[in-house]
């Protein structure tokens, strides 16, 4: 999941990355898409959510994977003009081209 976002952001030119023991994806230490996922009663459940570009004012108000002052951007401070239908598309198929690309994958 954190990698179809990464690949999003190196195709416009951005250096994004993992950061140990915060799950979702940031550039230069600012938080630009959170990552959650759970298993329960054998059941995976997972969600990604990217800031496209949108008020990030509530962030204030939180402390982002549990970090006080962790900053948080989106993809429209980073120069990236994309509508959030556009960056959906593009990683839905991101995403499913990494999972048919696993040989023995199941692609439901």
């Amino acid at each position: 999941l954190e990698q179809a976002v990464i690949d999003l952001l190196a195709e416009h030119g951005i250096a994004a990355a993992r950061e140990p023991g915060a799950p979702g994806v940031y550039v230069e230490g600012a938080k630009v898409a959170a990552l959650g996922l759970r298993v329960r009663r054998g059941a995976a459940y997972h969600g990604l959510a990217v800031n496209v570009d949108m008020d990030l004012a509530p962030f204030a108000r939180i402390d982002p994977c549990g970090r006080p002052g962790q900053p948080v951007t989106r993809l429209a401070d980073l120069g990236i003009e994309l509508g959030t239908e556009a960056v959906a598309l593009d990683l839905a198929a991101r995403l499913a081209a990494r999972i048919a690309a696993r040989p023995g994958a199941a692609v439901l």
